[in-house]
């Protein structure tokens, strides 16, 4: 199973979990699959059917270009880079 790494400021909604194995092949299956263990992790992921404006979401170290269709490996690592504010 793939694991997905909980931004600090999502911890709220997964009991302070802060790794999660997920099943899914494409990000998409992953982002499912976690919304259907943690209610609001996809409102924070999402804007309509796209990855939000300020998240970037590495995957294997590499910041994902596709989009909800990129491809995760059983083995694969997921990170959600929230947009750091300040000045």
């Amino acid at each position: 199973m793939a694991t997905v790494f909980i931004p600090t400021q999502w911890r709220d909604l997964t009991g302070a979990i802060d790794q999660v194995p997920v099943e899914g092949q494409s990000l998409a299956q992953v982002i499912a699959a976690i919304e259907a263990r943690f209610p609001g992790i996809r409102a924070r992921v999402l804007d309509g059917e796209q990855i939000a404006a300020g998240l970037a979401v590495s995957i294997d170290g590499r910041v994902n270009a596709r989009g909800l269709l990129a491809s995760v490996q059983p083995t694969s690592e997921i990170h959600f880079l929230p947009a750091i504010g300040g000045g």
